[in-house]
């Protein structure tokens, strides 16, 4: 630890009543459940966690999380880099790009660890009180922010630690057919654009049947293919909505939907709220 230099790169609370999580993160990603129960797939291992829990993925993991409690599911995120380094510290998206395709080794100082943990009790209250004003600062960005979230980062990590060497640590079950899973959800992500893709393209890129991969698919995830395919093409609008530079028409287009129409349609359906009402909601949000 003592080497250690955080950059925290997203403080956030994410709330959520099914899917939630990036497929693949560069960073750290460090996940606190405040509420809720939920099944994290990492790497083809699942793991059950609920209230108290700490994940703590390191970059390049490939991850689903869904929740699977009647409350909804609210995350303590942060996304951090361990080691500071001055290129990467101006990358404040979280998006995969050519040149983030290779973590630096030092980053990867944690991996062999095991990415569930639970916090007791009295360390729950004394760990979110950290992150709320760890999620202060940063979203303030008074001067000094910097090195206050590097030394409240490093706080958090001693929460995730301590639990790995007691009784805390939480053991997985292997995702049954996830190199299936795997290929199929990575292939989504580098192709939702496509408005032509479909449950028989994707299985044949897989190299199984249609048929299989959407039992794996209700199985191990507990939702169809189209289902992943759309919540993909939503979050990606998400993301160009709270950018604020495009159209809705021209985000419908670049995430694959035929229509505006049935672009509205499914993102009320998976959201709550029409498109227009969630960037009106969001028109104060941009990149630091």
């Amino acid at each position: 630890m003592n080497e250690l230099s955080p950059w925290v790169r997203v403080v956030k609370i994410h709330k959520s009543v099914s899917l939630a999580g990036e497929w693949l993160d560069y960073d750290h990603v460090y996940t606190y459940i405040e509420q809720g129960e939920a099944e994290f797939f990492m790497g083809g291992i699942t793991y059950q966690v609920k209230e108290g829990d700490v994940i703590l993925m390191p970059p390049f993991l490939t991850h689903l999380i869904r929740a699977t409690s009647d409350a909804p599911l609210i995350q303590y995120i942060v996304h951090f880099d361990l080691f500071y380094e001055n290129e990467r510290s101006r990358w404040h998206d979280q998006g995969m790009t050519a040149a983030r395709r290779s973590p630096a080794p030092m980053e990867m100082k944690f991996s062999s660890l095991s990415p569930v943990v639970h916090v007791a009790l009295p360390e729950q209250i004394e760990l979110k009180r950290r992150f709320l004003i760890l999620h202060k600062e940063f979203l303030d960005q008074k001067p000094g922010f910097t090195l206050l979230t590097k030394a409240i980062c490093l706080e958090l990590l001693v929460f995730f630690l301590r639990g790995q060497a007691g009784a805390a640590v939480r053991e997985g079950r292997v995702t049954k057919g996830w190199v299936f899973i795997e290929k199929a959800i990575t292939y989504m992500h580098e192709n939702y654009a496509n408005i032509e893709l479909s449950n028989g393209t994707i299985s044949r890129h897989v190299g199984i049947s249609t048929n299989h991969l959407s039992f794996l698919f209700k199985d191990q995830l507990g939702m169809t293919i189209h289902k992943y395919l759309t919540h993909t093409r939503i979050e990606q609008a998400k993301i160009r909505m709270m950018a604020g530079d495009l159209t809705l028409t021209a985000i419908a287009d670049q995430v694959g939907f035929s229509s505006i129409y049935l672009f509205s349609r499914s993102f009320k359906a998976h959201v709550g709220v029409m498109p227009s009402l969630f960037m009106a909601m969001n028109a104060d949000i941009r990149k630091p």
